[in-house]
């Protein structure tokens, strides 16, 4: 059964016309990744899968059911998490601050839950009274990833994960996304390093100028001539 279904959507940013006719799928357990370069528009898929922006045409469903007129906030509260590009944290707040925020729409004791991220991310645990805007880009990482999963998510959005960071942490992050994965939260992942996110996908799909070029399980896609010249540099 797919968590995530987008069906024939388009999206425009005013007479631009971005999205054109893209579907894909996100089932129940999958990793998935959305590669692609520069204004290809694998961010806007993901704020069209939030609804930051709205499909023109075309559907979203969440969970087998139709979100495509509801707001933002309704489909985070049906279980949609981002780590956005960037991170975006709130840098005058401390790192515990900043995982709370992430359970703001929740009710009741987060002991679990601050347990759960500290086990992943064990320096954040030393680093909760530290300002998360005096943190290192890795460590940004970690608390942008630990705020997402404090709400529990049932679909966690990852945008551009690798930008900004040493190839070292690099790997690292694609590591934990894995651990994350495993854990049983489905992941859709939009990045340019294809081969780190085909390396821990189920499957994957090319955005090129809006539209989906290419779509198959990962080990197919990293196999793919077309794939390697284009983006991994074969």
């Amino acid at each position: 059964m797919s968590l995530l279904d987008l069906s024939a959507v388009n999206t425009y940013y005013g007479p631009i016309h971005i999205l054109q006719d893209v579907s894909l799928q996100v089932g129940e357990g999958e990793l998935v990744c959305l590669l692609g370069g520069n204004a290809s528009g694998k961010s806007t898929t993901l704020k069209t899968v939030l609804g930051i922006v709205p499909a023109r045409s075309g559907t979203v469903s969440f969970g087998g059911e139709d979100v495509t007129g509801r707001p933002t906030s309704y489909r985070i509260g049906k279980g949609m998490a981002i780590v956005p590009e960037n991170r975006r944290l709130f840098g005058p707040m401390t790192v515990l601050e900043n995982l709370e925020m992430g359970a703001y729409l929740r009710k009741g004791d987060l002991r679990e839950d601050f347990e759960r991220v500290y086990t992943l991310f064990p320096r954040l645990h030393e680093r909760r009274s530290q300002l998360a805007g005096t943190l290192s880009g890795g460590e940004q990482q970690m608390v942008a990833m630990g705020r997402a999963l404090m709400s529990r998510p049932k679909l966690l959005l990852m945008d551009e994960p690798s930008m900004g960071l040493a190839p070292i942490l690099v790997e690292q992050n694609f590591e934990i996304i894995k651990q994350v994965h495993d854990a049983g939260v489905s992941i859709l992942v939009v990045e340019q390093n294809a081969n780190l996110s085909l390396a821990i996908a189920d499957r994957g799909y090319v955005l090129q100028t809006g539209r989906i070029v290419l779509a198959d399980k990962a080990e197919a896609l990293l196999a793919d001539e077309n794939l390697k010249k284009a983006y991994l540099g074969r």
